[in-house]
């Protein structure tokens, strides 16, 4: 069975008339296993990966992955045109919102970041569009200037960026969220909200395949440790830049970063939120998952998994992001492919659209399929998971 993604992978590469060798040689794999991506076999699941193979191809590495899934299929996605909408009218000038308090935007604010850490899309999605016009129109306004453009860096990259990423809507889309919280990021000139806003823009880098420039944008922000929230940022562009020096194949700077980011943790404790990032110990368990997958270390991402304890992780995203990466680690192990349809089966009670939204766990999806399970009542919840993902089964 193929997948979206590997079927884009063998259309781009047979209209260009080139052979599975050439391309195959270009990204630096073997020509067997880029038949086994086109087929379906392996899952293409690495960002690094996807952009060597963009880079054989030429194209951008969009191309590949896509949008996850025809809009339309979620209750959150009622809501994306009127988010657009909102940050167009933003970009041009014209929010038109209301000029409020500051104290009902902290309050309105909080409660829609609460529910992203909730995975609760559609209400997300429909406080959003109001929420971004109103935030802009008060700052028009020169209205608590300061308090509300810190605001507003914490809203668009914890909340507008998340949020669009979650449900798997366009790249594009998210970076103007991004370059909003950058103009509000400047224009208020503290290094801490400064390092918030390079974390969405190193994500958004990410995810156009910009692994150098998010590099560069993470060693430039510079929140410190002097506060428990400078030490929480200060750990979360650590574990950005292990995920970026995986894909860049930096492994010297990956395994210091992560150190890094495991030495703060250790500083902060758990139960700690500030600026919504949930950072502690175990959260830095989850992103050694990422991290170690991103450099094709599945075992060891099993192996971390096995050591990190889920009902400590603050939210349901983070609850989530685990369970899917250990699905994602367990699906390279013949012997552990029910497991791993378990592990996703869990990560998609909590949060249907990281399961059904992301291309690479589309692609896994796809791939266990093909591959079969050994009990029935698991392959049954397989091909749920992948016809809910949109997947034909």
């Amino acid at each position: 069975m193929s997948s979206p993604i590997s079927n884009r992978l063998r259309e781009i590469r047979k209209a260009q008339g080139k052979s599975l060798a050439v391309i195959s040689g270009l990204a630096g794999i073997s020509p067997s296993y880029l038949s086994r991506l086109e087929s379906g076999d392996r899952a293409l699941d690495r960002r690094s990966l996807v952009v060597a193979l963009a880079n054989a191809l030429e194209v951008a590495p969009s191309e590949i992955t896509g949008a996850a899934i025809t809009m339309g299929e979620l209750e959150e996605d009622h809501s994306l045109n009127q988010v657009r909408l909102a940050l167009l009218a933003v970009s041009m000038g014209d929010p038109r919102g209301e000029v409020m308090p500051l104290e009902a935007l902290l309050l309105r604010a909080s409660d829609l970041l609460a529910k992203q850490r909730e995975c609760d899309y559609a209400l997300v999605g429909a406080l959003l569009p109001q929420l971004i016009r109103d935030l802009h129109a008060t700052l028009d306004a020169r209205r608590d200037e300061r308090e509300i453009l810190r605001l507003l860096v914490t809203t668009h990259v914890q909340g507008t960026q998340a949020w669009l990423g979650d449900i798997g809507a366009s790249m594009d889309l998210a970076w103007q969220a991004v370059s909003l919280a950058q103009r509000a990021a400047e224009r208020l000139d503290e290094p801490l909200y400064g390092a918030v806003s390079a974390f969405g823009t190193a994500f958004g880098l990410i995810g156009a395949g910009g692994f150098d420039m998010a590099a560069r944008t993470l060693a430039d922000a510079a929140p410190g440790t002097a506060t428990s929230a400078d030490m929480q940022v200060s750990g979360m562009l650590s574990l950005t830049s292990s995920l970026v020096s995986a894909a860049r194949k930096d492994n010297t700077q990956r395994v210091a970063a992560l150190d890094h980011a495991a030495d703060l943790a250790v500083h902060v404790g758990e139960g700690n939120n500030a600026l919504w990032f949930g950072f502690g110990p175990s959260n830095v368990g989850v992103w050694r998952m990422s991290v170690a997958l991103e450099a094709g270390e599945h075992a060891d991402a099993v192996k971390i998994a096995e050591m990190v304890n889920p009902d400590a992780l603050p939210t349901p995203t983070r609850r989530s992001a685990y369970y899917r990466e250990y699905g994602r680690a367990l699906a390279r192990f013949p012997k552990r492919r029910d497991e791993a349809v378990l592990m996703l089966r869990r990560a998609e009670k909590i949060s249907p659209a990281r399961i059904h939204r992301h291309p690479f766990m589309r692609s896994i999806l796809a791939e266990l399929v093909a591959k079969g399970t050994k009990q029935a009542a698991v392959g049954r919840e397989l091909r749920g998971m992948a016809y809910r993902a949109g997947l034909r089964v």
